[in-house]
């Protein structure tokens, strides 16, 4: 009988636990069903800061909802639609000029969803916020036909105005898919290798008749200044002359002017020549130191002969 007991020891062990093991497994079935219960069945919803929460119900928007808590129904799904900045890379993107260059331009255009476009866009064209790819098709459409309107040296003298009109154009392109642009940022412009080569040779050329015209015209501004010294220098030396001139005829007519005077006198009256005969005398004998000339010629007259007796 003793094998008998080995043999049934295990079995009974089993009998022993076997309640044990049914209600672990039973409350295991009921925990897993209120997970899935309060999954399905769970109210609340947390829309995060720069989102939009999207509320369908079978598929169909029934609602938006803003940022924070959110209480639906369990029959309703909320799903979270970013209004945040977004930017899209656009590598590349190729045009034509009206003169037929080929051109390229790397940009990067930041933009964002209209808070009452969220909608529309959740059902047409993203469920999440994401227009990227719209945006980099629309960019490169709206490269090539502003660039196709100017020439490529228009292009390069006119880049500001460019800018410009590919941002206005690309507003108003993506505007129909509910994106407002931030801004457009620019860069990597250029040209092929050989249109490089022949604006490089252009503008070395223009710098050199530039630099020619800029030393010929300093020489004409020499030129100019040493002609307006040397004139400077004339009109001087002029004005001086004509200003002795002048002196010299006002004091000739000053002189003749005296002489005519002189002459009128003389001729009404000859007294007036005697009186000056007489008035230079007088200054000749006040000048006489008494002393009588060694040598008298004839008819040259004796001032005075003192006669008076000698001590």
């Amino acid at each position: 009988m003793e094998p008998i007991k080995t043999t049934m020891a295990p079995l009974q062990e089993m009998m022993r636990r076997a309640p044990f093991g049914i209600f672990s497994l039973r409350n295991l079935a009921i925990f897993l069903a209120v997970l899935l219960a309060l999954k399905l069945l769970w109210p609340f919803y947390s829309v995060p800061t720069g989102s939009r929460g999207v509320v369908t119900q079978f598929g169909k928007i029934v609602g938006i909802e803003g940022e924070g808590l959110a209480v639906l129904p369990p029959w309703q799904k909320l799903s979270n639609f970013s209004i945040r900045a977004e930017k899209a890379d656009i590598e590349n993107a190729e045009g034509s000029t009206s003169d037929t260059q080929p051109v390229k331009v790397s940009m990067t255009v930041r933009y964002s969803i209209g808070t009452d476009r969220v909608a529309d866009v959740f059902e047409k064209y993203s469920h999440d916020g994401d227009l990227s790819s719209y945006v980099q098709t629309a960019t490169q459409e709206t490269f090539k036909a502003v660039t196709a309107k100017y020439t490529a040296p228009d292009l390069i003298s006119q880049r500001a105005k460019v800018s410009s009109d590919i941002n206005l154009a690309l507003r108003e392109k993506l505007a129909l898919y509910g994106a407002q642009v931030i801004n457009i940022d620019m860069r990597n412009f250029s040209f092929s290798d050989s249109y490089m080569h022949a604006i490089n040779d252009k503008v070395t050329q223009e710098q050199l008749r530039l630099g020619a015209e800029n030393k010929l015209k300093t020489v004409e501004a020499e030129q100019k200044q040493k002609v307006a010294v040397a004139e400077a220098e004339a009109s001087a030396r002029k004005a001086t002359a004509d200003g002795e001139a002048y002196a010299n005829l006002t004091i000739a007519k000053a002189q003749a002017e005296a002489l005519r005077i002189q002459n009128v006198a003389l001729a009404q009256s000859k007294e007036v020549l005697e009186l000056r005969r007489i008035e230079v005398e007088k200054v000749k004998a006040e000048k006489w130191d008494g002393a009588l000339p060694t040598a008298i010629y004839a008819g040259a007259p004796i001032p005075f002969l003192n006669v008076g007796s000698s001590k």
